[in-house]
């Protein structure tokens, strides 16, 4: 009986070999799609050139910039970037966490709102289960030192030049985020170039494009910018009127 057995798994392994070798040798992941959840946001490939960076034993090289639980759900991205222009609050990051089927890293202040309140929305965001917590650019490292010491997640300081990283790092920033628009890619050059080994996630923008050139720069992880519901909705209309089920 044992000998069928290992026959058997021995013509297992061959046909698995068979079936998911490349060309090149490279084994390939098997990949299994409902039909339903077929249709779905796909993260542009230069992004699966980025080293990633390892969060508690998970590589996380995408994450979606999103608050919009319906895309959130519906795209390959390894983790959410839950910023938005508003005053972060509670509820959001809870129901974003919730929500999700992948790693949540939270915005919690440090423009309009300082001091105590953004490590208090830190302390909460760990509590709910946040991966980790963000900081815009004008926190002060002193609130970034009281943030290290309170959470055990990785504090991810934003960043819109080179200037100043080293003492944010200093104060105990785990990673840095640039966010310095079109000057992205030359922002993460300069500091890949002056911090050989910084985890650094950038904001790559919504095209193959702009994130192949901030992945060529020297970023970790990119920050990608999902079409919005709306534009997705066009392509789908568009598909409906010409007696299509989808786009």
């Amino acid at each position: 009986m044992g000998k069928v057995k290992r026959r058997r798994d021995e013509e297992i392994r061959r046909a698995s070999r068979v079936i998911f070798e490349s060309e090149a040798g490279a084994v390939s992941a098997p990949q299994i799609n409902g039909k339903l959840r077929s249709f779905a946001l796909h993260v542009p490939d230069a992004v699966n050139e980025c080293s990633g960076i390892v969060v508690f034993g998970k590589r996380i090289r995408s994450l979606v910039f999103s608050t919009d639980v319906a895309t959130i759900r519906n795209v390959d991205a390894d983790a959410v970037w839950s910023v938005y222009p508003y005053t972060p609050q509670q509820i959001i990051a809870e129901a974003l966490i919730h929500a999700a089927d992948i790693p949540v890293f939270v915005g919690v202040g440090g423009g309009l709102t300082q001091g105590k309140r953004v490590v208090h929305l830190a302390s909460f965001a760990e509590m709910q289960g946040a991966a980790g917590v963000i900081v815009n650019a004008p926190t002060d490292n002193s609130v970034v030192r009281r943030l290290v010491d309170t959470v055990d997640i990785p504090v991810i300081v934003t960043t819109v030049s080179a200037k100043g990283v080293g003492d944010r790092l200093r104060s105990g920033a785990s990673v840095i985020h640039v966010a310095a628009g079109d000057a992205t890619p030359e922002v993460v050059a300069q500091l890949r170039k002056e911090f050989p080994t910084l985890p650094i996630i950038a904001t790559g923008g919504p095209t193959g494009e702009s994130v192949q050139s901030t992945v060529d720069a020297g970023a970790n992880a990119i920050v990608w910018t999902p079409p919005t519901p709306g534009e997705v909705f066009r392509e789908i209309m568009a598909a409906y009127r010409e007696d299509k089920p989808h786009p």
